[in-house]
């Protein structure tokens, strides 16, 4: 692998991570078009992620600080049991984050035999789906009015997206526009939603990388990958945010 090889997946991640096609699907094709012959070291693939992750992270940095502002007193209401019954925003979006993630939990012990599946096939799959969002009623629900049930839906197609090849971005915002997400907030979600899944995939494919060896004399390569990847991944995000 290239620094010029390196770039040019930092920016098929970039692109691939938040645009509703599947990142993993599409780094597997960008690798053979580059012909780099030996498998993507899984370092590389851990910190394209984190790169991606940086980026949500600073496009939502107000949501992001409301929700850890809203954590203490939250705490400290269900400490006491008086919590209000109408929860302020950024509380209850909280609670919907932990409820649309705990699907995955369910993947995770068969994560590995997940992740080992083709991916061929799994890409038409998002192309339907992206095609049948097109089709769906515009909906009106945010953070404000959607059920438990809605976001619970909406983290069951996440963790089907765990299968290679199928768009986690694509899977969860055509999934919450099914639920009557309005479409604005069917994208917020899916990208806030993607913080504790995409953290907790990468502690888990850390170990691995650790186990495997890391080339560190390789890293000053990586790393433009990775800034390309968080670069372009926040141009991405903010591009379908208009």
């Amino acid at each position: 692998m290239t620094y010029f090889s390196s770039f040019l997946l930092g920016l098929v991640q970039g692109i691939a991570e938040f645009l509703p096609i599947s990142s993993s699907g599409h780094l597997s094709i960008a690798q053979n078009l580059l012909n780099i012959d030996t498998a993507v070291p899984e370092f590389f693939d851990v910190l394209l992620h984190l790169g991606t992750l940086v980026a949500v992270f600073v496009a939502y940095w107000r949501d992001i600080c409301d929700m850890v502002m809203e954590l203490i007193p939250g705490v400290n209401d269900l400490a006491h049991g008086t919590t209000p019954r109408q929860l302020p925003p950024a509380r209850r979006l909280i609670l919907l984050i932990i409820v649309g993630t705990l699907p995955l939990f369910a993947v995770l012990p068969i994560h590995k035999q997940v992740q080992a599946l083709s991916n061929n096939a799994a890409l038409v799959v998002t192309g339907f789906l992206l095609f049948a969002c097109d089709l769906v009623r515009k909906g009106r629900k945010t953070e404000r009015n959607a059920t438990l049930a809605d976001v619970l839906v909406v983290g069951v197609g996440q963790a089907i997206a765990t299968m290679p090849g199928i768009s986690r971005s694509g899977m969860t915002i055509t999934t919450g526009c099914f639920m009557g997400f309005e479409r604005k907030f069917a994208v917020r979600f899916s990208f806030l939603l993607s913080i504790p899944a995409v953290l907790g995939a990468n502690i888990l494919s850390l170990k691995d990388a650790i186990e495997t060896g890391i080339v560190w004399a390789e890293v000053p390569m990586y790393l433009v990958g990775v800034v390309t990847a968080a670069v372009v991944g926040y141009v991405c995000i903010r591009l379908l945010r208009m």
